[in-house]
């Protein structure tokens, strides 16, 4: 009687120490959910406005940039592949289509006295801020080498010119008088007071030169989700390139880790940059990609500063594109890319910026790697 009675004395004490522990855990589920409500309040609390007139933090431009463009390696891949397939002369003349802030464009013109560019985006803030922001960087000699367009590349020709302040305006040239060099016809005096913001002008009415190079960057063709919009807008690009011999150039991503959800970032001194792709439709092959920037020093956040709906294509269906528009021949450089699991935090560009891309005829498939697709009239 009494082992028995000590026996369940024991058990009552281990059942009642089990309850006390299940509370305790539960208290503190319960203070963690609490700590995390806490957090994402701060955290929405600091999320900040993308409006241009917030002056706290740095444009939502130029922190695209700093942490996702590299001009000067484009360009230097855009001149190896012309000499390469086209050769004979050095190339004057390019369209960056889907430009944004047409920073390619400008650093394009810092090269070579002689350059045009040509810029084309449905982003009126973004033009804008180039006018604002990149050009007024690199001097009034500029202004008389760009056109900047407003409008869609799927319509181009119904675009719409952008014009500068007349203030920095001085004189101006057409692209039209500058195919053989920057000899300029000047712009009639009387035009310039009204040359601020988007002009009545189309792209269909401005004299613009043949282009030696037409680009779509920044995986900016995955904007295009239809086959036969795909196509259409290479027949465009083929329409304007120089009949002498041109390039369209356009660039992809892709591997296994393109079609799964996936959250990278980068950091900067000032900011970190994360990549985020949303799930992968693998019917419709469609993604959405959002980039979101957080300020280190004063611990803001600036979420969907950038966002798109794309159509991850495939190397083959580019290929069948270009072929159908009229493209005489089309070529693949490709780098691999390292593992996302092993990069999806980093400092600044990474391990991945000096890897060098080389034409291929077959590559096999990867976690990640990035593509030229080149176009040859």
């Amino acid at each position: 009687m009494g082992k028995h009675g000590k026996k369940l004395s024991q058990q009552q004490q281990q059942k009642q120490q089990r309850r006390e522990q299940r509370d305790s855990e539960k208290n503190d589920d319960e203070s963690q959910e609490e700590e995390e409500e806490e957090v994402e309040e701060e955290e929405e609390d600091n999320e900040i406005s993308q409006s241009p007139s917030n002056n706290d933090v740095p444009s939502k431009f130029l922190l695209y940039q700093q942490s996702v463009q590299s001009p000067k390696g484009d360009i230097s891949y855009l001149q190896k592949f012309f000499l390469m397939y086209v050769g004979g002369r050095m190339p004057l003349h390019l369209q960056e289509d889907f430009c944004g802030t047409a920073l390619l464009s400008t650093e394009w013109l810092r090269t070579d006295a002689r350059r045009t560019a040509i810029g084309l985006d449905l982003d009126i803030e973004a033009l804008k801020w180039c006018m604002e922001s990149n050009l007024k960087k690199v001097g009034a000699d500029v202004y008389s080498r760009i056109f900047l367009f407003h409008g869609n590349v799927l319509e181009p020709l119904q675009a719409t010119l952008v014009n500068f302040d007349p203030q920095d305006l001085g004189q101006r040239i057409t692209l039209g008088d500058c195919q053989n060099g920057p000899d300029a016809v000047l712009v009639n005096s009387s035009t310039q007071g009204s040359l601020l913001g988007v002009s009545h002008k189309l792209m269909k009415d401005t004299r613009l030169p043949e282009r030696d190079i037409v680009c779509a960057f920044n995986y900016s063709c995955c904007c295009l989700h239809k086959r036969q919009e795909l196509v259409l807008y290479f027949k465009y690009a083929l329409s304007i390139l120089n009949k002498r011999g041109g390039i369209f150039v356009m660039d992809l991503y892709g591997g296994t880790s393109s079609e799964c959800q996936l959250r990278m970032q980068r950091r900067f001194p000032t900011f970190t940059y994360i990549w985020e792709q949303a799930e992968f439709d693998v019917l419709q092959r469609k993604t959405r990609i959002s980039l979101h920037f957080n300020f280190q020093n004063q611990k803001k956040k600036l979420r969907h500063a950038f966002s798109y709906s794309w159509r991850l294509w495939s190397l083959p269906e580019i290929k069948d594109c270009l072929e159908e528009a009229g493209f005489r021949s089309v070529h693949f450089w490709m780098r691999s890319m390292p593992n996302s699991k092993e990069i999806r935090n980093i400092d600044g560009f990474g391990i991945g910026r000096d890897i060098k891309y080389e034409e291929v005829t077959s590559f096999q498939q990867q976690d990640s790697w990035n593509a030229y697709i080149v176009g040859v009239v």
